[in-house]
């Protein structure tokens, strides 16, 4: 959608949904670019009960979202239940792993120089 703003400039908005079109994986969670600014990549992840994503590092600081559910956010081996609607930043670098308590629907937020693939990586059989 183009919308001019106060200053008559074009500017482009992109919508997303975090409650359309979710599909929970067997085996693995289910990870989604929903969009990308110009500073920022935007993910959910949604997790059935039990899944995990391994322990692993991010290039940038991350901004995690707990929408819906419950997940185990364990970072440099101490254990953080995160409940809906709880929002937390991690820093580069640093060691974190996440386990789904209940079905759950997380928001990521990438800094706009990291990779998807990176995230779609800790997924892998």
């Amino acid at each position: 959608m183009k919308v001019l703003n106060t200053n008559k400039e074009l500017v482009i908005m992109k919508t997303a949904s975090l409650t359309k079109e979710v599909i929970y994986k067997e085996g693995k969670p289910n990870i989604q670019a929903l969009l990308e600014t110009p500073f920022s990549k935007e993910i959910r992840i949604v997790f059935k009960a039990g899944q995990i994503m391994k322990e692993h590092t991010a290039p940038g600081a991350i901004v995690v979202e707990m929408f819906e559910g419950e997940i185990d956010f364990g970072v440099e081996g101490e254990v953080h239940r995160v409940t809906k609607g709880d929002l937390l930043t991690l820093d580069a670098k640093v060691p974190h792993d996440l386990k789904a308590i209940k079905d759950s629907i997380v928001r990521l937020t990438l800094a706009k120089t990291d990779n998807i693939n990176r995230v779609f990586s800790v997924v892998k059989d």
